[in-house]
C-alpha cells in the first residue's frame, strides 16, 4: 500500500517486556501463530463469520457502515467460560460518542467460540494481561467488526482517539478488501510520543496497555475504480474486577 508505514513487529517472546516498556506491541501473523501455538489456518477458518454480521444500529453519526457481533467470557487460570449474553456498556469518559448506552449486539456464533483456537486466543490474551497486572480472574469482551465503504467512507473508530477503560486491548486485523486508509495510531496517554502504521496482513495483532496509551484507526475509503470494500477486525478487551457496567 503506497504511503503506508509497516507495523513495528515484536517477537512473541518479547511481548510482555515490550508492553511494559512501550505500552503497546504488534505481533506479525507468524508471531501470532507462534504465540497461540496454533497454525494460521485455524484462525483463517473463523473469517467466514464476518460475512454475516448484523448491522450496528447504535451508531450516533447516522452511518450504516458497521456490522458486528459481541460475546463475553471469564478466564480464571486455565478455565475459559462464556457468560450469559449481556449488553456492551462504556462510560462517557471513555467513549464520548456512545458511552452511557446499553448496547445489545447480536451474540457471536456458537460454533465460533467452540473452536479450539478461540480458547487458545483467550488464554494467550490473559497470559499477557497477567504479565502486566498479575494473576487474577479476567473478564473478556469480544467484538467482531466489519467496516465497509458502501456509502463511500467507513469509520473504524467514530469516537476518535480513545481508551477503553480496561487493562489490555487486542486488535486483530482479520482481513481487508478494496480499501485504502485504516491507519492505526497509538499515542502515549500522558506524553507526546506516538506511532502510526497500517495493518495489512490478516491476523496482524496489536496489543495495548489501556492505562498508558490511547488509540484510533483512520477512516477507510474504496480504492480508485474499485467496488466498495471492507475492513474486518476482531477486538478483545481484558479487564480485572468485572465487566464494565456491572
Amino acid at each position: 500500500m503506497s504511503g503506508a508505514f509497516s507495523p513495528p513487529f515484536t517477537p512473541p517472546d518479547r511481548l510482555v517486556p515490550t508492553l511494559q516498556q512501550d505500552g503497546y506491541a504488534v505481533l506479525s501473523p507468524q508471531g501470532v501463530a507462534e504465540w497461540l501455538g496454533s497454525p494460521l489456518a485455524e484462525l483463517d477458518a473463523l473469517h467466514a463469520d464476518w460475512d454475516h454480521l448484523p448491522l450496528d444500529e447504535y451508531l450516533k453519526d447516522g452511518g450504516h457502515y458497521r456490522t458486528r457481533r459481541h460475546a463475553c467470557f471469564t478466564v480464571d487460570d486455565a478455565a475459559v467460560q462464556q457468560v450469559p449474553h449481556r449488553a456492551h456498556w462504556q462510560p462517557v469518559e471513555y467513549n464520548a460518542l456512545h458511552g452511557g448506552m446499553q448496547r445489545w449486539f447480536a451474540p457471536m456464533e456458537a460454533n465460533t467460540v467452540a473452536q479450539p483456537v478461540w480458547r487458545h486466543l483467550m488464554l494467550a490474551l490473559c497470559d499477557a494481561a497477567t504479565g502486566l497486572r498479575g494473576a487474577q480472574r479476567w473478564h473478556i469482551e469480544a467484538h467482531q467488526f466489519r467496516i465497509d465503504t458502501a456509502d463511500g467512507i467507513g469509520r473504524p473508530t467514530p469516537e476518535g482517539a480513545h481508551r477503553d477503560g480496561v487493562d489490555l486491548v487486542a486488535v486483530a486485523l482479520v482481513g481487508r478488501h478494496n480499501v485504502k486508509g485504516g491507519e492505526t495510531r497509538v499515542f502515549e496517554a500522558a506524553g507526546r510520543r506516538g506511532e502510526r502504521f497500517t495493518m495489512t496482513e490478516p491476523w496482524t495483532l496489536l496489543l495495548l496497555d489501556d492505562a498508558r496509551v490511547i488509540h484510533e484507526s483512520t477512516p477507510i475509503q474504496p480504492l480508485a475504480d474499485a467496488e466498495p470494500g471492507w475492513r474486518d477486525t476482531l477486538v478483545l478487551t481484558c479487564r480485572a474486577g468485572g465487566f464494565q457496567g456491572g
